[in-house]
């Protein structure tokens, strides 16, 4: 890691710069891959599905049989572990329920939302190098509690053309039952396209690996919604010097074994803590079964002393992290200033982890500085706001001339027509 001591203003979009990545060759591939499933279907999903995950599959859809049987794999902690996170994103996310108002603009003029749920959702869940079973209950349980009628799920299989059980447990408590076996660029172009076992969808979510993603972004140009443009994961810490190093060090470590090109940054007003924390990483990434990659994630972060809180918090924002721990003696105050984060844990015991799995917020969050602009994933994520408008006699005479005035000076002669038709009808 970078340690990096009293940075000028100027030096911050150099140290926070994160890992970049030459995508020419990357998106040329996604595009023949989603160019092939549109055309070919289910054949070039299995065909994909032999060359990148080898598997030789006869049918994409998992069975209620594979799902029973998943059921018997788990074990009973992880099955009541699941129940609980589940629990609590649930309790979480109806709370966020939309309660539109009828407003009356003018006398006999009425205006009014309503939250409409997606028809048809897409979840993805890798399932690579980590089985990512929390992701279902994520994406599901707000999909669910919005009332998406159609909730498709596709993950990639292994090489025995299985899914991951505790990936089907998490789906059916979560109640999700369209499930199919395919990953990467195919399941994005399987769900935006539809095959003939995959249906199309008009919104898709989740977290993937670079070609996922920009699978995603292709797609979204011109035939389907997705939840948010992201990369890699990233954690930021700001700490003080009543911060535990030990802590510190498993916070930053816990977010580098995603992947190698993940990032993390510890952003410190303590010389002292800064100091002590590359032995304490050490330490604890020896112990780690991840630990190639976490290292790896370390050549790209950094370690920045500060001179003040105010300093720290505004560089934070600057970077607009994916998550945000504050571990600082004044948590509350700082976390008033926070603008641009995707998800904030505060306090020393506020692990990202607990975020993750079952505090109930949601973890598909922002990344690559996008917390700037886009929120992570919530009940609005799954619903369309429709407006409404009612105008009585009253309302016409109120707001019928001033609607006449500006259709006419933008020289649309029809506009002004369709009211003038009405005001001279009264």
């Amino acid at each position: 890691m970078d340690i990096v001591k009293y940075p000028k203003r100027a030096e911050w979009t150099r140290i926070t710069q994160r890992p970049h990545l030459d995508t020419s060759q990357l998106n040329a591939t996604v595009a023949a891959v989603l160019a092939d499933v549109k055309a070919r279907g289910d054949e070039a999903v299995k065909e994909y599905e032999r060359k990148f995950d080898h598997a030789d599959l006869q049918s994409l859809a998992v069975s209620e049989a594979e799902i029973s049987e998943a059921e018997t794999l788990v074990s009973q902690e992880l099955k009541e572990a699941l129940r609980l996170a589940h629990h609590n994103i649930k309790v979480f996310h109806e709370a966020q329920r939309f309660e539109g108002k009828r407003i009356t603009t003018q006398p006999g003029v009425t205006c009014w939302q309503k939250s409409v749920a997606i028809e048809r959702v897409g979840l993805y869940i890798p399932g690579g190098t980590a089985p990512l079973f929390s992701t279902v209950l994520m994406l599901a349980t707000p999909a669910k509690i919005a009332g998406c009628q159609d909730i498709v799920l596709c993950t990639p299989p292994d090489r025995e053309g299985r899914v991951n059980p505790a990936i089907l447990m998490a789906a059916r408590v979560a109640g999700v039952n369209k499930i199919f076996k395919a990953g990467g660029v195919q399941a994005i172009g399987a769900m935006a396209y539809g095959t003939e076992s995959v249906p199309k969808v008009y919104k898709i979510f989740g977290p993937g690996n670079q070609y996922v993603m920009a699978a995603k972004q292709q797609v979204s140009l011109s035939d389907v919604a997705i939840d948010m443009p992201a990369g890699p994961s990233e954690v930021c810490v700001i700490a003080d010097e009543t911060a535990d190093v030990s802590f510190v060090a498993a916070d930053l470590l816990s977010q580098a074994e995603h992947g190698t090109d993940s990032q993390v940054i510890l952003i410190t007003t303590s010389e002292k803590l800064i100091d002590a924390l590359p032995a304490e990483i050490e330490r604890q990434l020896a112990l780690l079964p991840r630990r190639d990659i976490a290292a790896q994630t370390l050549e790209n972060s950094q370690l920045i002393l500060v001179g003040d809180k105010q300093e720290a918090i505004a560089l934070s924002n600057a970077y607009a992290p994916e998550h945000l721990i504050i571990q600082t003696a004044d948590y509350e105050q700082l976390a008033e200033q926070v603008v641009n984060a995707g998800s904030v844990f505060l306090g020393k015991y506020a692990c990202e982890s607990a975020g993750d799995y079952a505090s109930g917020t949601n973890h598909t969050l922002p990344t690559h500085g996008y917390a700037t602009a886009y929120s992570g994933v919530n009940l609005d994520s799954y619903c369309r706001k429709i407006t409404f408008q009612h105008l009585t006699e009253e309302g016409i005479r109120h707001i019928g001339p001033a609607v006449e005035t500006m259709a006419a000076n933008e020289q649309l002669e029809a506009h002004k027509n369709a009211m003038t038709i009405r005001i001279n009808s009264l």
